[in-house]
C-alpha cells in the first residue's frame, strides 16, 4: 500500500506557509515569505537532495500545484522527479494543465485518496498543500511526516496542525540537528493515543 508523507518546513509556532520566497504565498498578508533561507547549510541540502532523488509521486493542493506548475518544469534538470511524477491535484476550479502527467480531484478528496493509496505504485509525497494537509490529518490519511522545523516564530499564517486534526501517535524514526539550527526528524504513524493511567 502506498504512503502518505507529508513533507514540510516548519517554524517552532508550526507556520509552514511560503517558506521558499517573498512572493511563494502572501495570502492573508502574510510578510514572512522566504524565511527558511538564513538557516540553509549542507546538512540541510543533503536531507532535501536525498528527499528529491526518492521514487514518489506528488499529491498536492491547487496553490501548491500552481506555484510548482510556473517554476519546476523549466528546472526539470534540477528536480527531473518532479516532472515525471505523477501529479495529483485537489482543486474545485482546475481540471486540465500542461504540466503532465496530472490527475485533477474536484471532490470526495479522502475517499479519492484512500483509494490512491491502495492503487500500486510509489509513496505520495505531499509538500506545502496546507489545507489538503488539514484534510488528510482529520481523514487518518497521513502514514508520515518529515519535518524540518526551524528555530524560528512567525506569529501568524498557514500552520501544520490547525483545528480537525485527530489524535493520533507517532513514533521519531530520523532525528538530526543541522548546524543552523534546523531539527529535521521523521515520524512515523504508530497507532493511537495511550492516555495516563
Amino acid at each position: 500500500m502506498r504512503r502518505v508523507i507529508v513533507i514540510e518546513f516548519m517554524s517552532l509556532d508550526g507556520i509552514i506557509q511560503a517558506p521558499g520566497g517573498p512572493d511563494e504565498d502572501p495570502s492573508g498578508g502574510f510578510a514572512y515569505g522566504g524565511w527558511i533561507w538564513p538557516y540553509s547549510d549542507p546538512e540541510l541540502s543533503e536531507v532535501i537532495r536525498q528527499e528529491m532523488a526518492m521514487p514518489f509521486d506528488l499529491l498536492l493542493g491547487r496553490t501548491t500545484f500552481d506555484i510548482w506548475a510556473g517554476y519546476w518544469p523549466q528546472r526539470v534538470d534540477a528536480w527531473p522527479g518532479a516532472d515525471t511524477a505523477t501529479k495529483y491535484v485537489v482543486s474545485r476550479t482546475v481540471t486540465a494543465h500542461p504540466w503532465q502527467p496530472s490527475v485533477f480531484i474536484d471532490a470526495d478528496v479522502a475517499e479519492r485518496v484512500e483509494h490512491i493509496k491502495r492503487e500500486p505504485g510509489p509513496d505520495l509525497h505531499v509538500y506545502g498543500s496546507a489545507e489538503l494537509v488539514q484534510t488528510l490529518l482529520a481523514h487518518d490519511l497521513v502514514d508520515a511526516l518529515w519535518l524540518k522545523i526551524h528555530p524560528i516564530t512567525l506569529g501568524a499564517g498557514k500552520r501544520l496542525f490547525a483545528d480537525g486534526t485527530i489524535p493520533a501517535a507517532f513514533e521519531v524514526t530520523q532525528a538530526t540537528v543541522t548546524s543552523k539550527g534546523v531539527i529535521v526528524a521523521r515520524y512515523e504513524r504508530a497507532g493511537e493515543v495511550v492516555a495516563g493511567r
